[in-house]
């Protein structure tokens, strides 16, 4: 199994209800063992380069297990903020290979 990163983008100006925050449990809760790290939402926010960030903003992150990228995506496709003219990044995790340069002594 791979491990993804979600990362969430909020919609600008999105403020969390009760409401919204009981689909995002809800949500969770229905990833059953896929739920590696639940994450953290992001309080404060910057960006450097290209974010495309005219629409959305950072909203906090979340690591699943999946099989493969179908896999992670399928599970994303809950995300509630795609009901809310958000979105959320997929990305597979991808294993460093220690450096030649370390190893060389």
């Amino acid at each position: 199994m791979a491990t993804y990163v979600f990362s969430y983008r909020n919609p600008k100006g999105y403020a969390p209800s009760p409401e919204t925050r009981a689909q995002w449990f809800d949500w969770f809760e229905g990833m059953g063992d896929a739920l590696l790290n639940i994450g953290q939402p992001v309080s404060n926010r910057s960006s450097l380069g290209n974010c495309d960030s005219d629409t959305t903003e950072l909203g906090g992150y979340s690591m699943v297990s999946a099989p493969d990228l179908q896999a992670a995506l399928a599970i994303a496709k809950g995300c509630p903020h795609l009901d809310r003219d958000g979105g959320v990044e997929v990305g597979e995790l991808a294993d460093l290979q220690p450096d030649a340069r370390l190893d060389a002594g």
